[in-house]
């Protein structure tokens, strides 16, 4: 299983409707066009045989590499080095318009910095997950691939007089292998293009630098509008740009991840695809964003989010699913790539979820608190969102009092999870404060009823007077890490004994020196084999919930052993395993969102500390 590189050996670039993930040994292992959750082309990373690659590397037996992303952008170079020279791979994507798109390219640059050094580039697409055969045409300035109704198109980067840097030879299969040679100075490459009829043409160095420098200066004019200007400005700085990067600009749906069927443990069944938008994660990043000052995305999000609010689904689960296509189609039909090992044997490789349909009450408690937090930012709605709003409350009023799924989209059957209770207390106490704050007509009455009614029953059911603490589901001792948001919700002061109580029986069971896991499987399963690792996310709400409590220096030192996890780029896959492996989809948006929560909380706590002691 050695032929697979660790999840965290990846770097991500993107155009803002896909993106690519590039090992760093240059390997491009994934990559889906037009859209994120479109079929994909390279997808080695879940089958080293089938699912296709398109690789870029020194000739030489034995080389060394680093990655690293040009300050302030999206924008990945990968370094070799070898005996003869010192070369450089440059990746990215020009960013796309903001319709939706089929053609996209991506420029795959190669410099040599020092010496000499020879690259060998292999393309190998497979196409609908390896489903589709395609065609390959050499043509005298590229080649295009040809499979079914899908096109794409590899031209050179180079100048007029330099065709003999370049050597091609294709095999039976449709592959090709090419090898370029460059001496100290030299920058040539190739750009991948997907989606135009447009033939293959030479690319002058000049255009592509062009291009570049456009790539560039477009992510680190982004970044230059986030107001946060305290501690771990870098680490924040990286969280945002890959938040960015997993956004689809047409329509502000922000994707989970940009990968799927990466396991949560190694040779296990819980594979999922993360390639859509969750009403969950989505929602949070509202909250996020404005803390940054972006709130452009902020508003598309919340656009995104209204469409959904004021187009109900006619479903058993109630007006909203919990996750959509990043367009808002809800059809997310689960199937498994057959044929496929799936990452390092972790069989099945699943495309599509078939949670999408679960009963997730928790949904409609985040969906209100991102409309609360668009509000406190100066973004607004119309009458046809506040009629919306006020149809969803109703059916919540009517089905807020049953078992449900739960925010871990467990398949162990329905229950009654704290969570999701308090999240419903969530959505009344947000729908209560927009009344009053817009002056608009509304059941405050009712709304007022059924926010209290939950809140006594989340203290007379979900805490637990043996445990001394909340638990995870009514009259089950097992503790539960989502309740970490309590205190940032308002729902219990951080200081509370009971819920001091809490945070204590956490770090006792659920805490790992700076790790969190989110529940505990064999205490409360989940309908799946298996084991996970601890949860990243779950570790930021730790720091955070911390950090609330007036914990700092234990906030503190969690939070900076945490970012010692991060890959050598400051991303973040779903979970940590107990190597201290990232693994899980990578990287993961909730994750690097509640980075960003848990880092302006602890610098604000810290500062609040610190001016205290001036005084």
């Amino acid at each position: 299983m050695n032929r697979y590189p660790s999840i965290a050996d990846h770097g991500l670039i993107g155009d803002l409707q896909t993106t690519a993930l590039i090992a760093t040994d240059g390997t491009i292992d994934w990559f889906c066009s037009p859209r994120f959750d479109s079929p994909s082309i390279f997808a080695s990373l879940l089958d080293h045989s089938r699912g296709g690659h398109f690789s870029a590397h020194p000739h030489d037996a034995v080389f060394e590499t680093k990655q690293l992303y040009i300050p302030d952008t999206a924008v990945l170079v990968t370094r070799f080095l070898t005996e003869n020279g010192v070369g450089e791979l440059i990746d990215f994507m020009p960013v796309s318009s903001e319709s939706p798109s089929t053609r996209h390219r991506l420029f795959r640059v190669l410099r040599c910095v020092r010496g000499t050094i020879d690259f060998d580039i292999e393309i190998a697409p497979r196409f609908d997950y390896g489903r589709q055969q395609h065609e390959l045409k050499v043509a005298d300035h590229g080649v295009t691939y040809t499979a079914g109704n899908s096109r794409m198109s590899l031209s050179l980067i180079r100048e007029p007089d330099d065709e003999r840097l370049a050597r091609w030879q294709e095999t039976s299969d449709g592959d090709l292998h090419f090898s370029l040679s460059l001496v100290e100075g030299h920058m040539r490459g190739v750009v991948l293009e997907t989606g135009s009829e447009a033939p293959p043409q030479d690319v002058p160095v000049s255009t592509a630098q062009r291009i570049f420098d456009d790539t560039v200066s477009f992510w680190q004019d982004w970044i230059s509008r986030s107001t946060y200007k305290g501690r771990w400005r870098e680490e924040i700085d990286r969280s945002a740009i890959t938040l960015k990067l997993l956004t689809y600009s047409p329509s502000g749906g922000l994707v989970a991840a940009p990968s799927a069927g990466l396991p949560e443990q190694l040779g296990g069944e819980r594979n999922w695809d993360y390639r859509y938008t969750w009403v969950r994660d989505a929602s949070f990043s509202i909250n996020t964003l404005v803390r940054l000052g972006f709130l452009d995305e902020a508003a598309a999000f919340g656009r995104w989010l209204r469409d959904r609010v004021v187009e109900p689904l006619d479903s058993d689960t109630g007006p909203l699913n919990i996750m959509y296509r990043v367009d808002g189609d809800p059809d997310l039909v689960e199937e498994i790539i057959e044929g496929w090992e799936g990452y390092r044997g972790s069989y099945p490789a699943r495309i599509g979820n078939g949670a999408a349909e679960q009963l997730q009450l928790d949904i409609y408690g985040e969906a209100m608190d991102a409309i609360w937090s668009a509000h406190l930012a100066g973004i607004e709605f119309g009458q046809a969102g506040w009629q919306a709003i006020c149809d969803l409350l109703d059916w919540l009023a009517d089905n807020w009092d049953q078992p449900e799924e739960g925010i871990w989209e467990t398949r162990g059957g329905r229950k009654n999870f704290t969570y999701g209770r308090l999240m419903c207390w969530v959505a009344f106490d947000r729908a209560i404060r927009l009344a009053a704050a817009y002056g608009r007509p509304a059941p405050v009455a009712r709304w007022t009823v059924e926010r209290d009614a939950i809140y006594t029953q989340i203290m007379e059911k979900g805490w637990d007077p043996t445990r001394r603490a909340f638990v995870q589901q009514y009259g089950e001792p097992v503790l539960d890490a989502s309740l970490l948001k309590m205190p940032q919700l308002g729902f219990i002061a951080p200081r509370d004994p009971m819920w001091l109580d809490t945070l204590a029986a956490m770090e006792t069971e659920l805490v790992s020196d700076s790790l969190v896991y989110r529940y505990d499987p064999s205490a409360s399963p989940d309908g799946l084999r298996g084991s996970e690792g601890t949860f990243s996310l779950c570790t930021f709400l730790y720091v955070d919930a911390l950090a609330r409590s007036g914990q700092l220096a234990k906030a503190r030192i969690t939070f900076e052993k945490m970012l010692s996890y991060a890959n050598h780029l400051g991303l973040y896959s779903e979970e940590i395993a107990l190597t201290g492996e990232q693994i899980g989809n990578f990287p993961q948006a909730f994750t690097h969102l509640a980075l960003i929560d848990a880092a302006i909380t602890l610098n604000d706590r810290l500062d609040e500390a610190a001016a205290r002691g001036r005084h």
